[in-house]
């Protein structure tokens, strides 16, 4: 036959048909075998591993429920607002759409943070899944730009202002902080031209390198192999087979194991969309059922609950915490000039610049401001430095001190008292909160390379510990 195709059994079923004419010009099976159906993950997952396919099915009903708005939506400043509501009150099961596109991205970023929690929880990031991490990295980034600039797009009041205080954020950039302000904006305020632009992103540009940053992250994990809650490389354990002893097919098995998490997410996600769709305001604000006004300031701006811990460290940032932040650099930098085992020239550098760094602190030399948009960015940015941070002598946190249980706990709470405080109007006294609780966020990630290799670790075994249920 052409191509050298062979001719299928003439038993076969007509799928089967279908299949191998598919697969002599397209390689579906292999692709489907290599990235699920054969693909041999660890016998031990846990609950922690649902949440990358919950993931990727909440984005999937994101760019479903997009399309369907997109195609009443009117990337107009005098009619955007109006268009939302026409969808909500008009098109047939519009509310439907909208309320399930809403509570989805409040959704994926709770997935996505109890994912990177359990990365965290059983060292996934560490070698030789650097790589795989840094793509997930890339994914968080691409959602946090997706969320942003989709965050305008209803044009209500919180929506306008909140994109105003954002926007300004790069004006604090010396040299190029106004200029790179103004080409965000498309305009020296937020107006039509800053919408379509956002539009524009929100629809087509963010979400093209969304899609290949997950395809490369899964690509990545499945080339590698998934980690497990032991920490413990299966791979280096194979069977008569050469496949890994301690491992299991993806597919029926963790079929089966990753639908029933996703039956249960729905089960959650409808409750909220059809009960309680704004979550007493922090999925929608309440400010954001009014249209924008620019002449009409709200009393509280505040981003989205899951930018507040980040916004957090921006607003806690303050001229008086410019000489706190000074005598931290100046303890850092001394720890590391008689702890660490770099060269005396790497140390003399590092000096150096913190002596720069701290000059340029004060108050009367550079403004507060654009050291809180330095910490704010790199509040978000020092989890990409995680695979080289974690000096532990194993992965998972179960066998490490047990003190070191409590370093990860009180960096977890201190994330979410920096995301309630970003909800919250500033006081003098939550300021002060949101201040220690930023020194302990910086602190658990710099003192890292040090408290991770402290301790008396316990002995890991050969094999996955694993109860059949």
């Amino acid at each position: 036959m052409a191509f050298n195709e062979k001719k299928p059994p003439e038993h076969a079923s007509v799928g089967g048909k279908a299949l191998r004419w598919v697969d002599h010009r397209f390689p579906l099976s292999t692709l489907w075998n290599d990235q699920w159906g054969k693909y041999y993950a660890p016998k031990n997952f846990n609950f922690w591993y649902f949440f990358g396919s919950i993931a990727l099915l909440i984005l999937a009903l994101q760019i479903v429920t997009g399309t369907f708005l997109v195609m009443h939506y009117k990337p107009d400043a005098k009619l955007a607002f109006a268009s939302v509501e026409y969808i909500m009150r008009e098109v047939p099961w519009g509310w439907l759409v909208r309320y399930a596109h809403s509570t989805g991205a409040s959704a994926v970023f709770i997935v996505i943070y109890l994912h990177m929690t359990r990365a965290l929880l059983y060292g996934s990031y560490r070698k030789p899944r650097e790589l795989v991490w840094l793509f997930g990295f890339g994914n968080f980034l691409c959602l946090m730009a997706e969320a942003f600039f989709g965050y305008l797009l209803p044009w209500g009041q919180m929506s306008y202002w909140g994109a105003q205080v954002i926007v300004n954020l790069f004006g604090a950039i010396p040299v190029i902080g106004p200029d790179l302000a103004l080409w965000i904006r498309g305009d020296y305020v937020v107006s039509d031209a800053t919408l379509n632009r956002f539009f524009a992103l929100h629809i087509i540009g963010i979400p093209l390198v969304l899609l290949g940053m997950v395809t490369a992250h899964l690509i990545a994990l499945h080339e590698i192999g998934s980690n497990n809650p032991d920490g413990i490389e299966v791979k280096d354990n194979l069977g008569a087979d050469g496949f890994p002893l301690d491992s299991l097919p993806s597919h029926p098995y963790y079929t089966f194991h990753d639908l029933f998490g996703v039956s249960v997410f729905l089960v959650m996600f409808s409750a909220v969309v059809f009960f309680a769709p704004e979550m007493f305001g922090y999925f929608l604000e309440y400010n954001n059922f009014l249209p924008a006004d620019p002449l009409q300031t709200p009393a509280h701006i505040a981003p989205t609950w899951y930018f507040t811990p980040f916004y957090s460290v921006l607003r806690a940032t303050t001229a008086d915490f410019m000489y706190v932040l000074m005598g931290a650099t100046a303890l850092y930098v001394t720890f590391i000039w008689f702890k660490s085992r770099l060269s005396f020239k790497v140390k003399a550098g590092i000096a150096v610049l913190a002596l720069l760094a701290a000059g340029c602190m004060l108050p009367q030399v550079m403004d507060a401001k654009f050291w809180g948009v330095v910490l704010f960015a790199s509040s978000v940015l020092v989890l990409a430095t995680l695979p080289w941070l974690d000096h532990s002598p194993v992965k998972s946190i179960r066998y490490r001190p047990r003190w070191h249980r409590l370093l990860y706990a009180a960096f977890g709470l201190s994330f979410l008292i920096l995301g309630y405080l970003g909800t919250q109007l500033p006081t003098p006294g939550k300021t002060l909160v949101a201040q220690g609780c930023t020194l302990l966020y910086f602190g658990f990630f710099l003192l890292m390379p040090w408290w991770s290799a402290a301790g008396t670790f316990s002995k890991v075994p050969e094999r996955v510990t694993f109860s059949p249920h």
